[in-house]
């Protein structure tokens, strides 16, 4: 690998930084989330009987965390493009939250199972 894809791979993660810093202190939601990922990630540690158990519980707490994201930007895309209501734009951002109920649907599963299998069998 040349100097400059190093370069390029350092810009890269500042700018993902940023944005994900951007989320923690503005989006209300993404704070929330994380709050809960904090939380669940340290009770699946406790909870896990291997490190397999704890990565299957802590993994869709990681992507309702992606989807929240994406669903921001998305967010922010739609209103650059103006503050009028439109029935697409109105779209766009109630399918980038069904995207988001649906991760937490996942990791409700996820761990609805798990803590069914761990004290009910």
């Amino acid at each position: 690998m040349a100097i400059t894809d190093f370069a390029a791979i350092g810009r890269a993660f500042r700018v993902s930084c940023k944005g994900l810093s951007h989320c923690l202190r503005h989006e209300r939601a993404v704070q929330q989330e994380a709050v809960l990922f904090i939380l669940l990630t340290l009770v699946a540690a406790f909870l896990a009987e291997s490190a397999w158990h704890w990565l299957l519980l802590t993994a869709p707490l990681i992507l309702i965390l992606i989807v929240e994201v994406l669903n921001t930007g998305l967010e922010a895309a739609i209103d650059r493009i103006g503050p009028e209501h439109h029935e697409l734009s109105g779209l766009a951002k109630d399918c980038g939250s069904a995207a988001v109920l649906l991760s937490m649907l996942l990791a409700g599963l996820v761990w609805g199972v798990f803590l069914f299998e761990r004290f009910f069998r």
